[in-house]
């Protein structure tokens, strides 16, 4: 009798999501008690992002259960590549928010051309966002301004200094132009609306016949990735848990910080 094969892809948004930084971890309880963390991301010589050991150890099983294991991020393919989870290279990573698709490790280009036709019919020059934010932010509280992979644009910020209500102003000047702003930690992110992990995931459902769907985010731009998925979690912190948002196949979670990454492989296991 023959075995039939697991269908389900598993997509999972990573920062905040599964790893975390140090600012991030958000560990409530004494120092002796701390769970062993593990590093997934080194740069400049520093390590940077982490998850526990269980968490690390739970991933590698779901890996190898699930049909597909596929890391969805906003992350540019050379931040993408800093990370090193534990098991085997995933088949398929989404990257730059869906703007690159990468098989095997290496960027599709035909996925990304494919975008960037999108972007062209669908969306405001990335040179009008640029300008526009160039002339709103305020250097008392700008740290960087960055554009990732020619497709969007992110700012680092001193939160402390960022003035309440800028995100919003941001937010109401760029929906009428097809983008989308986005608040995590210290970067305020501007992306086009057809830019999207959604789009991207579903590629990937195409091309694997995968006929399930689990998923997982903590940020206004992985509601979509969500919302595409036949159930999801989301952590309790990050942009989705501070607005309460949900969906009736999306799980919010009470548990925060690099806690919540564990929870949230330990449940897609057992949805498997």
């Amino acid at each position: 009798m023959s075995i039939r094969q697991n269908r389900t892809l598993v997509a999972s948004d990573l920062d905040r999501t599964l790893i975390y930084s140090t600012a991030a971890l958000a560990l409530t309880m004494a120092d002796e008690h701390a769970p062993r963390l593990l590093c997934v991301e080194v740069h400049e010589a520093k390590p940077l992002s982490y998850m526990t050991e269980t968490a690390a150890g739970m991933l590698v099983r779901l890996a190898a259960e699930a049909g597909q294991f596929v890391p969805s991020t906003t992350r540019t393919r050379k931040q993408y590549r800093r990370i090193s989870l534990p098991g085997p290279q995933p088949q398929y990573a989404i990257c730059a928010n869906g703007g690159h698709l990468l098989v095997d490790g290496r960027t599709d280009h035909d996925w990304n051309a494919e975008i960037r036709r999108r972007l062209a019919d669908g969306s405001a020059p990335l040179d009008e966002v640029r300008a526009h934010l160039a002339a709103t932010a305020d250097p008392a509280w700008l740290r960087k301004e960055r554009i990732a992979e020619e497709l969007f644009a992110y700012l680092v910020v001193d939160r402390e200094r960022l003035p309440a209500g800028w995100v919003k102003e941001l937010a109401a000047w760029a929906e009428p132009r097809g983008w989308t702003v986005s608040l995590q930690g210290r970067k305020i992110y501007a992306v086009p609306l057809p830019l999207s992990k959604s789009a991207a995931l579903a590629e990937v459902v195409r091309r694997t016949g995968a006929d399930r769907v689990l998923a997982a985010g903590d940020s206004l731009l992985d509601a979509d990735l969500l919302l595409a998925a036949d159930e999801g979690w989301r952590p309790g912190h990050g942009e989705l848990a501070d607005s309460g948002w949900t969906a009736p196949h999306v799980t919010g979670l009470t548990t925060a910080g690099v806690a919540a990454g564990e929870e949230i492989i330990l449940r897609m296991r057992n949805a498997l």
